[in-house]
């Protein structure tokens, strides 16, 4: 009873910090520690009794109020401070020294990133927030650099950085990256943009760093730049070495992101090849053996959330084997879970701990039944089918909820790929001891294993070509992911439900499908995306959806795929570029690249274009018809050409008439004034230049959006004496619109509350 009572004091820890998402969540986890204290005795003779439940809800309570103590919040000091206060200052240029506090990574717009803590700060250009003295600023701060400046840069090492001061922004986009809770995650308030950066110190240093440059560095030479970084992150984790994005992103979308990431794998194999060279040994040598070997690895991986917590199950697998005593796995997942929450209670927040942690929980209590489902197969085949299984099943409801996507192939590719993991795995991390050694004899070692690295990324990539790879399921709400993780504890603990699991499946199907598809049932939206070039939008009426411009690739892939994803769209039925021309630089820079990047995760069934355009790429298997004035009918909407050139495009949605300007020069903006050929439309949608008063007069629209970060004064002026509604991009994010709810946006243009975690 004792350690029953011990695990629902660590659930109730950690359920108190999941609370924090909620108000009042600590008040709640009280109450309903007092709820089950007066409920779960009369229902369950063996339950823990009374007290164990109410001494439950008071540790969700303290677990809440330690949560909030710890949430990092800005000193008096902090660099933050300093950022103007408004939104429409002047940039401020500033230079900061400090000391470098990671190795530096390449962004995806190839600088160099890398975390700074300040110590000392000079105002070159703008005002600053504050008065405080800048010889005292401290604080986190996210830098960029240029990729030449600061590829070298190592932890420890004091610098001076040049460059822009700015706030982090919450994410713009439905669905996009939140850079600004990230950051908040990390400790950090502000961002740097470096121009350039300064060295004063040109001492090398030493750190852990040096050891894992050095084993990425012989890797690299021993199997080449790609092959030889893959071998290293899957040796030594992601933190060990600067993979490239494409390797990332290929094996994110394949369903093999956690063999970037070192975790319980590498130390289950750690500790299996210690334990079997030291078998001859006494138990005394051998437990002394693993451990060196586990700080060893974790000193060389990083001090991340799953790594500790596979480290220290590794850990306590030695001691029972020192003390010979048998291990509870459950309870010690619980026990380690508990303590590394304790001494960071945020990482409750961090997916690669949830993750790690949910994993582990399916590799424990799923795996056995599994197995003894398939006694009949050899036990080495039987385990690489049911591992992935399980762990797939436990991961999938977080994995819906975060990234609204699962990879189809996932659980098929880990079964294919688990033999050349663990060849990769066990090889890498002997050939980085022998790179601590003899460098060369390292790079021997990674040799023999460029072929299997190579295969293993081949493997992936064709994985990722096969149509389908990638299902978007639609975001689900936290309670529909409790659902499914209470349908899981079910299927775990009681036999009723074990014999009966197709039931919970067809259960958890429906609490994912039948929510997603009654909302979708009588949906009409318009979403205009913020983004930095072309105006996009994306149109959704019950099951069809449309979009009208991609954007270039990087809008196309961090803003509208996001919010598709997110709307469980994995088909688009159909599709409409409003650019005029595309130049030799268009081609290969904007419309092209974002179209094929949509085209490559969705299907397009039916393709508008602008009669002088270019259609997409020829791969492409769908209709493709060219707009003219005569309107085209999709769906409830309608879309037509208004004038051709310059391209002005007028759309029809139920019950609003709006007109897509696009970017527009004076002289045409006056040509079309004095033709007045324009309609009347209620919503005007332009890329925020400054505007012709003819022509807004002929339009006369009652709202006004603006594709873009910033308008003209004027024409905003303009807008306001007309009591126009104004949204723009830049400072409203995304700016949605359905029939029944009007105009709504993403970002709260009044809302200076801090960000929650």
């Amino acid at each position: 009873m004792g350690s029953i009572s011990a695990m629902v004091w660590c659930l109730a820890y950690a359920v108190g910090l999941l609370f924090t998402a909620i108000p009042w969540g600590g008040v709640i986890a009280l109450a309903l520690g007092i709820g089950a204290a007066i409920l779960v005795p009369q229902r369950w003779k063996t339950a823990p009794r009374r007290p164990v439940w109410i001494v439950a809800g008071l540790i969700g309570l303290l677990a809440s109020l330690y949560f909030q103590a710890r949430t990092p919040k800005p000193a008096a000091t902090d660099i933050s401070r300093f950022l103007p206060i408004h939104q429409d200052a002047a940039q401020l240029v500033v230079k900061v020294q400090g000391r470098v506090d990671s190795s530096p990574h390449v962004t995806r717009s190839q600088r160099m990133q890398f975390w700074l803590t300040v110590q000392q700060l000079e105002i070159i250009r703008g005002t600053p927030g504050t008065t405080a003295d800048g010889s005292r600023a401290t604080g986190k701060l996210y830098v960029t650099a240029p990729l030449q400046q600061a590829s070298e840069l190592h932890p420890g090492q004091r610098v001076g950085v040049i460059g822009s001061l700015y706030k982090p922004k919450p994410a713009a986009n439905p669905g996009a990256f939140n850079f600004q809770t990230y950051l908040a995650q990390e400790g950090s308030f502000a961002g740097l943009k470096g121009d350039r950066v300064e060295i004063p110190e040109q001492g090398r240093g030493w750190g852990l760093w040096v050891l894992q440059r050095r084993i990425a560095r012989s890797h690299v030479l021993g199997a080449g730049s790609s092959a030889g970084q893959l071998l290293t992150s899957i040796a030594l984790g992601k933190q060990a070495v600067d993979l490239p994005h494409e390797i990332k992103d290929a094996f994110i979308q394949a369903g093999l992101a956690h063999a970037l990431a070192a975790s319980g794998t590498q130390v289950s194999l750690i500790l299996a090849v210690v334990l079997a060279l030291t078998h001859r040994l006494s138990k005394r040598v051998q437990v002394v053996a693993g451990a060196i070997a586990l700080a060893s690895f974790v000193s060389l991986a990083g001090f991340e959330p799953a790594i500790l917590r596979a480290a220290l199950m590794g850990a306590a697998t030695l001691l029972a084997l020192l003390i010979q005593r048998k291990v509870k796995s459950v309870g010690l997942l619980l026990l380690v879970a508990t303590i590394l929450l304790l001494c960071n209670p945020l990482w409750i927040w961090d997916l690669g701990f949830q993750l790690s942690f949910l994993a582990t929980m399916g590799l424990l209590v799923t795996v056995p039944p599994l197995l003894k489902q398939l006694d009949w197969l050899p036990g080495a085949i039987a385990a690489m089918i049911v591992v992935p299984i399980a762990a797939a099943l436990w991961t999938l409801p977080l994995q819906i909820q975060v990234f609204s996507v699962v990879s189809t192939y996932s659980i098929l590719v880990n079964i294919l790929t688990a033999p050349l993991i663990a060849i990769l795995s066990i090889g890498g991390m002997i050939s980085a001891l022998a790179a601590l050694v003899w460098s060369p004899a390292g790079s021997t070692l990674a040799g023999l294993l460029k072929y299997p690295t190579q295969a293993l990324i081949v493997l992936v990539n064709f994985f990722n070509q096969l149509p389908g790879h990638v299902y978007a399921v639609g975001t689900i709400s936290v309670l529909t992911a409790i659902a499914l993780y209470a349908l899981l504890g079910l299927i775990w603990l009681s036999r009723w439900w074990q014999q009966r699991w197709w039931v919970a499946v067809l259960l958890g199907a429906g609490l994912v499908v039948l929510p997603a598809w009654q909302a979708r049932a009588t949906l009409f939206r318009a979403t205009v995306l913020a983004t930095s070039g072309q105006p996009v939008m994306v149109l959704q009426d019950g099951s069809r959806v449309g979009l009208i411009n991609s954007g270039d690739t990087s809008t196309a892939t961090f803003s509208v795929l996001p919010l598709l994803n997110r709307e469980g769209v994995n088909q688009l039925d159909w599709a409409v570029s409003l650019q005029e021309r595309v130049t030799p630089t268009d081609r290969q820079t904007t419309t092209q690249p974002g179209w094929a990047a949509i085209q490559r995760r969705l299907p397009i069934k039916r393709f508008y274009h602008h009669p002088g355009a270019a259609t997409l790429p020829s791969q492409h298997s769908g209709t493709h018809l060219p707009l003219s004035t005569q309107a085209v009918q999709l769906g409830s909407t309608q879309v037509r050409l208004v004038n051709t050139n310059p391209a002005i495009a007028e759309l029809t949605l139920p019950g609003k008439t709006w007109i897509w300007l696009g970017s527009l020069s004076t002289e045409q903006q006056a040509s079309l004034a004095n033709a007045g050929t324009l309609p009347h439309a209620h919503v005007l949608w332009w890329s925020g230049e400054p505007l012709h008063p003819d022509l807004l007069a002929m339009v006369r629209p009652d709202v006004a959006i603006a594709s873009a970060k910033t308008i003209d004064p004027t024409t905003s002026a303009h807008f306001q004496n007309s009591k126009t509604s104004l949204y723009y991009t830049g400072r409203d994010g995304a700016i949605q619109w359905t029939p029944a709810d009007g105009f709504q946006t993403t970002l709260d243009f009044n809302d200076n509350r801090p960000t929650p975690l």
